[in-house]
């Protein structure tokens, strides 16, 4: 493992933590609905997915992101 400087921090982050888990959970609820011929609530977790993305984005441009102020870098 190389640590160079400008290293992005590889998305160990609050905003792509928090984007991860609303699209992992979107996933998951996508293949359970669809599973049990649930279409309407196969989309529904479609939009969900494209609510994680847009949740992500906005968290990383108000500063949680892995470059952001509000992020501090944990030393392991």
């Amino acid at each position: 493992m190389s640590n160079h400087i400008g290293d992005p921090g590889h998305g160990h982050s609050p905003a792509a933590w928090t984007a991860v888990v609303i699209m992992l959970l979107a996933v998951t609820l996508g293949t359970l609905f669809y599973w049990f011929d649930m279409p309407v609530l196969v989309w529904a977790s479609a939009a969900l997915l494209v609510v994680g993305v847009i949740v992500g984005w906005i968290m990383a441009k108000a500063g949680y992101g892995a470059n952001g102020p509000k992020y501090s870098a944990k030393e392991h």
